[in-house]
């Protein structure tokens, strides 16, 4: 303990008594305080340590704590007390010190019951500081306002408050000036009790004697000033009948009675201490109670002896009390002053700004003539729902109507808020456009379904659908009761609680508890009806939350001068000409996808010479540097006056030039550029930056919802780039923001394109860079420099972690501003941990100072440690401030100021931000500042508190609250199974094999801790197949676990069957074998182990032929749940397993004795068995006593060996993944593709090599049979063309790229076999018309080739061989090849082809069709006959000098085409577009051919004229590059 001052030493001296005197006499608090810290036995020496808190645990309120801590702090310093205030505030009652506040400082009224119920009279204000008013949840800009306003009194003359003088008091009050009394300075209302005979000549206009009637709200949250309570002479009748009912009370009855006066919960009014009850008779309860409630005693005499069970007195009491509620007839009518500000304080919560509240509901009924003009102030709410009772409202002249003219509205009726809630919220567009829904029909619209209802068929019929709305507003995931206001707006009288309003009155305050309710209306009679019935209903007086003497028009003018407020010159955005448009409201809510930047974004929103714009200026830039998102204010404020420019990345000059260079030749109408970026690197923010100081030449946005569809945010990025200009256009620059979906990233490219309609291109266009959209896409990547190195480097640019040195002085240099600014910027850690270049030993410095005591057993210490983990684990991960609340309990929350989990965080807090999420309706979340302190915090959990990552995973799996169903639990659901399961790239095709999260946990703690995560999550995702999937992984691939992971996978796959559970059942039994084969201690397998295997590879090849099957079927594309990564191949992940199981197999056969391959003699039995003409009993030498065990094992194994037609199986799988990889891919396929195709040629050659004869072993056998030449020269042929995968139609056209002498062979080898076969079959005249073709564009001079006529007959009879019905494309494709027209010849037929084509197409590659577009093979060029056909790799030669995947992208977008190399090779062809079909014209012939990219055709059905390149792929010609002609 620190050395004690003198003045301590002299304090820990006095005794208990002594304390007790001094509190007494010098402190001068109420008695009741001073004798409670002596029964406590609080002596000098404990009092000395004693700090504000330990008073208020105490139950010694606010005023006199603080009192006493700063009458003990300034002893402590051997000083005497001595205020710097007028000593005539010393002597306010705390009733004078509300009086004041509200009447002098303006100060919104619950902060003034707040500081009432606190016992904060003018001894006690004047102790408090500013941290003394936060703490009682007064806002900070209140507090400074109170303590200013303190020190200008000694300025000014002494003010003239009303004092409490009519109050009776006992000896003990008389002693104090501030007694424990919640009385109110507010007057009394005349339809309580008739006013004093002194008050009755008053002028009710009279500013002097304007009186507040505002009854006090129920409830201990509402403790706060009521009306002004009437003396005993005041409420004599009250007071005497009080008497009777007390003296009628048994003694027993009396004390339960008198007890009952101090429990607010039970009374629902303000508690009378216990010290003011003590000794206290009947008389002396009946003047208490008086003093305490005035005219509301008898309520509480009701309700106290209902609950001590006298329902006789109760019934008899609540008689009398409906005979002295007649009104009087003299009352004065009350009237409340300044109702402008009541109203401010009710919508802003004492502000001056509307954004304290995220959302408002309106409820309204039916408008009066001349009203609609005056609800402007409507479209300044942040509206999430209008509940509309008035039919007439859509109509011309009615409030939506109005309403819709400035902003959007979405129309709705009751009956479509009925499904989940976060279908409701995506389907009507709920938090971002404004939903109006129509509660009792439409009369704009006439249907039986809109007409409108007398009050009993509504109530009948449809009370129920609003009761469902009202409840689905309610409910927390949609919006919070805090945050939300619901106004009541009465725009004509409800006479009768048979109204639809009325009971949706009370259907809210039901739901809400009367939480956030504010009625307005322009009439007292209106009002006095509205709140007298819901007195009766309810049980509540709503006078303090509405507003009723105001008009319409002084209503809306109040609400349009508060804030947040627009900017006076409107938003602007560059258009063309160097000139702008203004941004109207209304079209900005069309665009809901986009945050849209304007050319004069943030300006003339404040007064910049203000302190609002200090304070909001200092506010953004501590929440951006700290570690929040950057938001457009932090650029506007680097560019003013003095202010440093905004740090600029050394990439931040490449990142522009790439953008502004898309403008000199637009290539096509829409764009992507790539930023690859660490996370938490800036990469986000610095291409903000690049949108910033481009605002002024591009039409900026962000894209702020990537789920919508892809064709409606392309619709509002051209409404964008059209908007007030006509048909003239403005760039537009898209920042989308971690697009990792290629497939939804091409999508959104070309709806775009689609969209625009590629005018960038067209002739009727006069600067195509004008109709240009650029994405700038921002992608996280653990490797940035490595993608970016993979990608076309002209269109991306990377930024790392590392700062140069350049950036690091701009980071000192903006320090010492901040420094400037800022009392403490070295607590901006996100700027920090930039600035040291992501320092490892900062960050942990840091991280072991906050984390100092860390107790995960706390509550706060153990939300933090899930932060930690999620925010470590999962990109963009959070929890809902809401869910925060709920997870702390109610308990923990009284009157709460906005934000105010940040405070319950402590001492965690430093690390937290708080964000808006706009999804799902919008709402609050919680995250720890930066990734790197996330992952920090986790080291320092395991190395300082030995809390291992499975203890904090199993404690939130634990925790039902993050597993109840609710929007905002939702996402969290997602985020903790995206923890479990997401599976990261490696590179651009490979994954880990588990998540970061698990795979960290295995190499640190191992298996029984994942099994028991995996095992907890199963059962709190029992519908996902993800993770018992998960889990089967996990125990095949790390600890070889096969029989536990087939019970995990057979678990996943009755969850879900989709082709990848099923997959994992196989890749379980396949990795089990390959484990037992390499295990074999022996060459030969033992039976016993022979046996066990092949019915593992039975299971397998069964499992991995159900996965493609289902693969097969699949309508639309089944994602993994484990990858993070949308698939777009066709998954032929079981035909890749089936073939290597059958290998397997294959080679297991052949590992025994009698099936020995490298011997020719006994490979002629394995290949005789398998074909079923040697049966395994006539094998040689099976008979033997050391094989017969085995023959009676494949014996028992025949079925599956033979029937399953394992050999014909695998050559089927081998020409189906062919086709696919030929005719789908073509040559640039990804390294994963590339892996798979030869993976797949690898198992096929060695499939020929076990179960075929090779040409070598053909050639001993002609030497053996030389009576059979002539047939195994046509086996050695065919085995060749097998060899080199040239016995099928896709394998010859892979010859293209291969060289000329092994094509020569092949043609030669095809002819050979044509002339030879007895019956050449359809297929070999096929295959070598197109192996002639081929040779032809090779190597046309070869000896071996038959000439153009030839091949013309050849086809022709072969045509009229197959018909137009021929299951396979083929022959239609060598039609299109020969015969399509040229300026001097024309086939009549070539339509009737190209439908063939496209039909047999479908049906015979449907499975790899689906959803995909092919590749054409050959280009039509500008020569005559064969010379015409331009093969694809001839076009790939020209772009020799660059990589495969730049190439790739030239040919993906189109770009390709610009070149004059390929243009001066290819012919154009001339067509039309009619109904957005694309057609070739020759003449009068008209061919039907597809767009090779369907996103270039306009929409709108209209006929144009066009040209494209033409292309041959296997479903028929394809349009490439085209361009509209007109």
């Amino acid at each position: 303990m620190s050395k004690l001052t003198e003045s301590e030493a002299k304090i820990e001296k006095w005794t208990t008594k002594e304390v007790h005197q001094w509190l007494k006499t010098t402190v001068n608090i109420p008695h009741l305080y001073a004798d409670k810290l002596l029964e406590e036995e609080v002596s000098g020496e404990e009092m000395v340590c004693f700090k504000k808190q330990d008073l208020l645990d105490m139950e010694i309120k606010h005023g006199p704590a603080v009192k006493i801590f700063r009458y003990l702090d300034e002893l402590r310093r051997g000083s005497q007390h001595a205020s710097k205030y007028p000593a005539y505030v010393d002597k306010w009652t705390k009733e004078q010190v509300c009086y004041w506040l509200l009447d002098k400082v303006k100060v919104y009224e619950p902060y003034t019951d707040r500081l009432l119920k606190e016992e904060v009279s003018g001894d006690c204000l004047v102790c408090f500081s500013k941290k003394d008013l936060i703490d009682l949840q007064i806002k900070h800009g209140p507090a400074v306002k109170i303590l200013a306003k303190l020190s200008e009194l000694d300025r000014e003359l002494e003010p003239e408050l009303q004092a409490p003088t009519h109050f009776k008091t006992d000896p003990e009050d008389q002693q104090k000036h501030h007694r424990n009394s919640p009385v109110s300075l507010l007057q009394t209302s005349a339809a309580q009790t008739e006013p004093p005979q002194n008050r009755t000549g008053e002028n009710p206009n009279d500013s002097k004697s304007t009186e507040y009637a505002e009854p006090k709200k129920k409830g201990p949250k509402h403790q706060a000033m009521g009306p002004e309570r009437p003396t005993v002479n005041e409420n004599r009748g009250t007071h005497r009948m009080l008497i009777l009912y007390l003296e009628e009370l048994l003694e027993n009855d009396f004390k339960k009675f008198t007890s009952l006066l101090r429990d607010s919960k039970l009374t629902g009014f303000a508690s009378i201490p216990h010290g003011h009850l003590e000794k206290k008779d009947r008389i002396g309860i009946a003047d208490l109670m008086i003093k305490y409630y005035g005219g509301e005693a008898l309520q509480v005499t009701l309700k106290i002896l209902k609950q001590i069970d006298h329902n006789d007195l109760a019934q008899r009491l609540e008689r009398n009390m409906g005979e002295m509620a007649t009104p009087n007839p003299k009352a004065v009518p009350r009237r409340e002053a300044n109702q402008g500000d009541k109203l401010k304080n009710l919508l802003t919560c004492g502000g001056n700004s509307l954004d304290h509240y995220d959302r408002f509901v309106v409820v309204m009924n039916k408008c009066q003539k001349g009203q609609v003009e005056n609800l402007e102030f409507l479209s300044k709410l942040k509206l999430f729902c209008v509940l509309d009772f008035d039919p007439n409202s859509a109509a011309p002249g009615g409030v939506c109507s109005f309403y819709r003219k400035s902003r959007v509205a979405n129309l709705h009726g009751p009956t479509q808020f009925q499904s989940e809630p976060e279908d409701v919220i995506k389907n009507l567009n709920l938090g971002i456009q404004t939903s109006w829904v129509f509660c009792n029909g439409r009369n704009d619209i006439t249907c039986e379904a809109n007409k409108e209802l007398s009050y009993k068929e509504w109530f009948r019929t449809a009370r129920g659908d609003i009761e469902q709305i009202v409840s689905f507003i309610c409910k927390p995931e949609v919006l919070q009761s805090r945050t939300t206001l619901v106004i009541f707006l009465l725009l004509s009288p409800v006479h009768t609680d048979k109204d639809a309003v009325f009971d949706t009155f009370t259907t809210f305050y039901s739901r809400r508890k009367g939480e956030n309710i504010v009625s307005i209306c322009e009439s007292q009679s209106t009002f006095d009806k509205w709140r007298d019935m819901i007195k009766d209903k309810c049980d509540c007086d709503i006078t303090k939350q509405a507003v009723y003497l105001l008009t319409m028009s002084e209503i809306n003018g109040a609400v349009m001068t508060l804030g947040p407020h627009n900017q006076s010159c409107g938003r602007s955005l560059p258009s063309s000409d160097s000139s702008s448009v203004i941004l109207k409201q209304k079209d900005e809510d069309y665009m809901t996808a986009l945050d849209i930047l304007c050319e004069n974004q943030c300006e003339n929103v404040y007064d910049e010479k203000s302190t609002d714009f200090q304070d909001h200026k200092i506010k953004m830039e501590e929440e951006f540097y700290r570690g929040g998102k950057a938001k457009w204010w932090n650029f506007y404020f680097s560019d003013q006056g003095k202010a440093k420019p905004f740090i600029k990345r050394d990439k931040y000059v490449n990142v522009m030039k790439m953008v502004k260079a898309q403008t000199k030749d637009p290539r096509s109408a829409c764009v992507l550029l790539n930023l690859f970026h660490h996370p938490s690197c800036g990469g986000t923010t610095l291409a903000m930056h690049v949108m910033w100081d481009l605002r002024k030449e591009f039409r900026c946005a962000v894209l702020k919802d990537n789920t919508l569809p892809k064709p409606e945010v392309a619709r509002q990025v051209e409404m964008l780039m059209k908007l007030g200009q006509g048909e003239k256009s403005t760039p537009v620059l898209l920042l989308v923001d971690d697009s990792k979906d290629a497939e939804n990233r091409d999508h959104l490219i070309n709806c775009i394109r689609k969209g625009v309609g590629e005018k960038c291109s067209s002739r009727d266009v006069e600067d195509p860079a004008n109709s240009l959209v650029i994405i700038l896409n921002c992608v996280r990547s653990h490797n940035p420099k490595s993608q970016y190195q993979d990608c076309a480097q002209e269109s991306s640019q990377y930024i790392t972690a590392s700062l140069t040195k350049k950036e690091q002085d701009d980071f000192e240099e903006k320090l010492q501003e901040l420094k400037e600014t800022h009392t403490k910027p070295e607590n901006f850690y996100s700027f920090m941990i930039m600035m040291s270049g992501f320092d490892e030993k900062y960050i942990a410095g840091l991280i072991s100072h906050t984390l100092k005591d860390f107790n995960i057993e706390l509550k706060t210490a153990k939300l933090f440690a899930f932060l930690a983990l999620l925010n470590t684990h999962v990109p963009e991960s959070y929890i809902s401030v809401s869910l925060c609340k709920d997870f702390f309990g109610s308990k923990f929350w009284g009157i709460l100021v906005k934000d105010s989990v940040l405070d319950r965080m402590e001492p965690y807090t430093n690390l937290l931000i708080i964000d808006n999420i706009e999804n799902q309706g919008g709402y609050k979340a919680i995250r720890i500042l930066h990734h790197s302190i996330a992952s920090a915090c986790l080291k320092e959990f395991g190395t300082s508190y030995n809390i291992c990552l499975s203890d904090i995973t199993l404690e939130m799996l634990h925790c039902d609250l993050f597993f109840k169903t609710g929007v905002v639990k939702d996402t969290l659901m997602l985020s903790i199974q995206s923890m479990l399961i997401g599976r990261c790239k490696k590179d651009e095709d490979l994954r880990t094999q588990f998540s970061p999260l698990i795979e960290d946990i295995h190499t640190q703690e191992g298996r029984e801790q994942i099994q028991a995560i995996f095992e907890k999550a199963s059962l709190r995702f029992v519908e996902s197949a993800s993770i018992p999937q998960a889990l089967a992984r996990y125990l095949y691939i790390k600890v070889r676990d096969f029989p536990q992971a087939v019970k995990w996978a057979e678990h996943a796959k009755n969850i879900t069957e989709n082709p990848y559970t099923v997959d994992t059942i196989g890749q379980v039994y396949k990795s089990n074998l390959n484990y037992n084969i390499q295990n074999e201690t022996q060459k030969i397998p033992s039976p016993d182990n022979l046996n066990t295997n092949l019915k593992i590879a039975k299971h397998a090849i069964q499992a991995f032929e159900r996965s493609q099957q289902l693969a097969n079927k699949q309508d639309t594309c089944v994602n993994d749940p484990e990858d993070n990564f949308t698939k777009s191949t066709y998954s032929i992940f079981g035909y890749v397993g089936m073939m290597e199981m059958i290998i397997t197999v294959f080679e297991m056969l052949s590992s025994l004795p009698f099936f020995d391959v490298t011997n020719l003699e006994k490979k002629r039995h394995l290949l005789g068995f398998l074909n079923k003409s040697i049966p395994i009993t006539t094998v040689p030498d099976i008979n033997n006593e050391e094989y017969r065990e085995y023959c009676d094992i494949i014996q028992e194994h025949k079925s599956f060996l033979l029937d399953f037609h394992l050999k014909a199986k695998v050559k089927q799988i081998f020409e189906i993944c062919d086709g696919y990889f030929t005719y789908i891919k073509g040559k640039h396929l990804g390294d994963f593709e590339t892996r798979n195709r030869k993976k797949i040629s690898d198992h096929f050659t060695k499939y020929l090599n076990l179960v075929f004869m090779s040409s070598q072993e053909m050639r001993e056998e002609r030497q053996k049979r030389t009576q059979l030449n002539l047939n195994i020269d046509i086996e050695e042929r065919r085995m060749y063309l097998v060899e080199r995968h040239a016995d099928t139609f896709a394998g010859l056209i892979q010859h293209l790229d291969k060289t000329a002498e092994e094509m020569e062979t092949i043609t030669e080898y095809y002819g050979f076999l044509h002339k030879h076969s007895v019956l050449s079959s359809t297929k070999n005249k096929i295959n070598l018309i197109l192996s002639n073709v081929i040779l032809h564009l090779l190597k046309p001079k070869s000896k071996h080739l038959k000439n153009h006529q030839e091949l013309i007959n050849l086809l022709k009879q072969t045509l009229q061989d197959v018909g137009m019905q021929h299951p396979f494309p083929d022959p239609y494709y060598l039609a299109l090849l020969l015969f399509w027209p040229s300026a001097d010849t024309e086939n009549t037929d070539i339509g009737t082809y190209v439908n063939s084509i496209r039909k047999s197409s479908q049906k015979h590659l449907y499975v790899v069709f689906r959803r995909r577009s092919t590749v054409a093979h050959f280009y039509l060029g500008k020569e005559r006959g064969l010379k015409r056909l331009v093969p694809k790799r001839n076009l790939d030669e020209c772009f020799m000098e660059i990589s495969r995947v730049k190439l790739a992208a030239l040919w993906r977008n189109g770009d390709i085409f610009k070149d004059k190399k390929i243009r001066d090779r290819l012919r154009r062809v001339h067509g039309t577009i009619e109904e957005e079909q694309v057609f070739a014209n020759y003449d009068k012939m008209k061919i039907p051919v597809r767009p090779a990219n369907p996103g270039v055709v306009r929409s709108g059905f209209s006929s144009e004229k066009v040209s494209f390149y033409l292309g041959f792929a296997i479903d028929g010609p394809l349009a490439y590059d085209i361009k509209y002609e007109s």
